[in-house]
């Protein structure tokens, strides 16, 4: 929504924002940047213990999580702040308060009324509970994680997508004894089978207890602790148990449904390649449209609306070939299509892998791996897919995916000369391609 704003105020529209909380959405309040702090602030642990390898006397560290959180929200209200100015700087006018639709043209907040030409749907989206759990009241989702007053002793992790990993190893680099219950047979489901199996022995060396195969039935309260009980009949005890095991679009209570806005079975605005809904005038971006729910994607489509509409230039947002990065510890970065992807579109593929101990821990000794793959299309050599899990891997993965757009071949790769001594240069100096089980 600011990104929209901001970008058709520059093409001198008239344009405000309603909103009900803080300006900066999900990502700067309740997604990317605090969930990315308290990244950075858990993994000093590692960071000291690892000085020890390279010669430092380090005292026994220890972490004040009040602290740790205390900062994060300072920055927040900072970000908040200089949100507030953008907006004000582009001549965007803030409407505090909840915004419905009352027609193609007219948004009601309170008991006022405005009017527009073009309305702009960024309403985003929020963290969902099952309802087949008894007990589900007593769990936590992201938002109330990130703002925890205190270090749970014991956390319970429901669910293993981009969430999931990211908390249980924010809690557990903390000092948290984490379990993470998870339904498939590896973390992060949709994302290339090396990278899953790769990541999942890397929480479990980091002594995150995964359990696979597993559902939730109940929680219960037992005086400060909690119980749950899984469906094939085991109990744990925690302090928290963290769901992540699902979001939903922001959709609700818009008055949608009363100007004819479609939406579908999970809630989402239905819309075009121009991001404009089935009402002519009233268009919608980002998580509500549940297409590619990745804050980048969202602020170019709210660009890419702007354009349209206020700069004589119609631009479509591609949703393919798109970076993305999970911040577990250690991270995944990935573009492209996965191995399985790659095969049932294009047949016959050439597969490179490589697995290493980066140079940083044959001082520190830290058993931690770091993978990186490649997918070529076969026939044309194009290069469709690059994955890594390891340090640095999303700093690493944005500029292949520069490669990737433009559409380098495994020659190419081959042929730039590498950073030495990096773990990125491992991407242009492997040659030899897995064997490959169908021929």
């Amino acid at each position: 929504g600011v990104a929209a704003s901001r970008r058709a105020g520059s093409y001198g529209a008239r344009v405000a924002i309603c909103e009900g909380d803080r300006v900066g959405g999900t990502c700067v309040l309740r997604g990317c940047v605090p969930k990315k702090l308290l990244v950075y602030g858990s993994h000093y642990r590692e960071d000291f213990e690892d000085a020890a390898g390279f010669g430092w006397d380090v005292a026994p560290a220890t972490l004040d999580w009040g602290r740790l959180v205390a900062a994060k929200n300072r920055e927040l209200d900072r970000l908040n702040g200089v949100y507030l100015r953008l907006l004000r700087d582009a001549g965007v006018t803030l409407i505090e308060g909840r915004g419905r639709l009352v027609d193609a043209h007219t948004v009601e907040v309170g008991a006022r009324r405005y009017t527009a030409r073009n309305i702009l749907i960024a309403t985003g989206g929020h963290a969902v509970l099952p309802t087949d759990v008894r007990g589900i009241e007593h769990a936590i989702t992201s938002n109330e994680a990130l703002d925890l007053p205190r270090l749970p002793r014991r956390l319970v992790v429901v669910g293993g997508g981009y969430i999931g990993v990211e908390f249980a190893s924010i809690f557990r680099a903390a000092g948290a004894e984490v379990t993470m219950l998870i339904r498939g047979d590896l973390v992060l489901r949709g994302f290339d089978d090396d990278v899953r199996a790769t990541l999942s022995s890397a929480l479990r060396r980091k002594g995150v207890d995964l359990r696979c195969d597993v559902e939730v039935a109940d929680i219960e309260r037992r005086g400060e602790a909690l119980s749950v009980m899984t469906r094939e009949g085991e109990t744990l005890e925690c302090d928290e148990v963290l769901f992540a095991t699902g979001r939903a679009p922001n959709t609700a209570n818009l008055g949608l449904e009363r100007v004819g806005v479609k939406t579908n079975a999970r809630g989402a605005i239905e819309v075009n390649a121009f991001s404009q809904s089935s009402v002519e005038g009233v268009y919608a971006v980002g998580d509500c449209t549940d297409r590619l729910n990745l804050t980048p994607v969202a602020i170019a489509e709210g660009r890419a609306v702007a354009e349209t509409l206020f700069n004589n230039r119609p631009t479509t947002v591609e949703h393919h070939g798109v970076p993305t990065a999970v911040f577990s510890q250690p991270p995944v970065s990935t573009v492209g299509l996965t191995e399985r992807e790659a095969r049932a579109q294009h047949g016959a593929v050439d597969v490179y892998v490589t697995s290493f101990r980066a140079m940083k821990h044959t001082l520190s000794g830290r058993d931690e791996p770091t993978m990186m793959k490649l997918v070529v299309e076969r026939a044309s050599q194009r290069v469709v897919g690059c994955h890594m899990v390891g340090a640095d891997a999303p700093e690493i993965i944005q500029g292949f995916a520069v490669a990737l757009k433009c559409g380098a071949t495994k020659a190419q790769f081959d042929a730039t000369v590498g950073i030495h001594p990096s773990a990125a240069e491992e991407f242009v100096t492997m040659r030899t391609p897995r064997p490959d089980p169908q021929g």
